[in-house]
């Protein structure tokens, strides 16, 4: 692919864009950027509304309201076949009568090209599949059909690919392969992406940017780092892995907040309090991740050091998973606590029933308002959108 049409393309804008169906609204009045060239993932639960926005972007759904620009070219009018955006289906959807060449070239055949060998043999030189021209799609596996349906959308060299749960069919080892197979071609082709995806892990895995969404509204958007860390509301700290959530109230104001909960006071830096309201007296949610708590039996606890975030409790649970101990405990917090310890030394007094401390660095710590639900986002149904 060459420079000129890498840049040819240009942002994907959506000004307004909603859809509704009767009096269901599945996605609510949404403005949204994607930066050309990048890797930009709308993550959501089944029903959120993220394969129509992008089913809209591909014009597969009129929008009821908005606008949708690529390149600074309103294109909502534009039927499918008109937009320079090419759509990969969790299905695929390759001719299972004609070889991997004739799929890939069939794009470029259905527009007159006559002499397509060059321009397939780099397409699928891209995707890894130059050995299997000669081939029929079943004769592949589901991550190679995956990749020829890629060099076909990518053969047509359009300004922005579309990518629809596209390794959803595949088993858990071959999807975290493709993952980081399609994150490879999208760099080397610098075209923009936009994939639509319910399985978090993928969306931080591939995706520079990710926009959460949840009731067809778009609930935080940023880097997967910046989500995972800084979660502003509830339903994305438990939607993006796993959040322990603990309510308080703020005893003391300054840099840091001062939270009495569970039966002490916890400390949590005030630049990581998303919460409206951060005056003495007001009720927050406090979040830390499992991965950042370490955990001391009760023996050990005046060993542990000063000035770190302390709950005690005992443990109820524990699952040896390998690289990691999960534990779950039993706190004055309220809900039982979640931790994740590195299987690095283990301490054999670990186990259910065990008396324990769990301390954290107050940094590691964000805070939320507190009249969201608490459970929000914690469990959700496989998308069937």
């Amino acid at each position: 692919m060459t420079q000129q049409q890498q840049t040819a393309g240009g942002d994907v804008r959506l000004a307004g864009i909603s859809k509704t169906y009767g009096s269901f609204t599945a996605v609510h009045p949404l403005d949204l950027t994607v930066p050309q060239g990048s890797f930009f993932a709308l993550l959501g639960a089944s029903g959120c509304g993220k394969t129509t926005t992008l089913r809209m972007i591909a014009g597969l759904e009129e929008a009821t309201t908005g606008t949708v620009y690529l390149g600074g070219k309103d294109i909502t009018d534009l039927p499918p076949y008109k937009r320079p955006v090419n759509t990969v289906f969790q299905s695929y959807a390759l001719f299972p009568h004609l070889d991997i060449t004739e799929n890939v070239a069939f794009g470029l055949r259905r527009r007159g090209i006559k002499s397509v060998k060059k321009q397939v043999d780099e397409m699928l030189e891209l995707v890894q599949l130059g050995d299997f021209a000669r081939r029929k799609p079943h004769q592949l596996s589901g991550g190679q059909q995956q990749r020829v349906a890629v060099a076909r959308a990518l053969i047509n060299h359009p300004q922005v690919l579309l990518l629809d749960e596209p390794l959803g069919a595949l088993d858990l080892k071959l999807r975290r392969q493709m993952q980081l197979e399609l994150k490879r071609i999208q760099t080397e082709v610098g075209i923009t992406f936009v994939h639509v995806t319910h399985d978090q892990e993928e969306a931080m895995t591939m995706a520079d940017t990710v926009a959460v969404m949840n009731g067809g509204r778009v609930e935080q958007l940023g880097a997967p780092a910046d989500l995972y860390e800084n979660p502003r509301t509830t339903f994305v700290a438990n939607f993006l892995g796993t959040s322990n959530l603990i309510g308080g109230e703020i005893v003391s104001t300054g840099e840091d907040l001062v939270v009495a909960a569970s039966g002490g006071k916890l400390a949590l830096p005030r630049e990581r309090c998303s919460a409206s309201s951060t005056a003495a007296g007001g009720r927050l949610l406090l979040g830390i991740r499992p991965e950042k708590i370490s955990l001391a039996h009760a023996d050990d606890a005046d060993d542990i050091a000063a000035g770190r975030n302390r709950v005690t409790g005992r443990i109820v649970d524990s699952s040896f998973i390998g690289v990691s101990t999960q534990y779950v405990v039993e706190s004055p917090a309220g809900k039982a606590l979640q931790v994740y310890e590195q299987n690095i030394e283990r301490d054999t007094r670990l186990l259910p029933g065990a008396e324990v401390v769990l301390h954290w660095n107050p940094a590691h710590t964000f805070g939320l308002d507190a009249g969201q639900d608490i459970d929000a986002g914690a469990t959700s149904v496989e998308d069937a959108e």
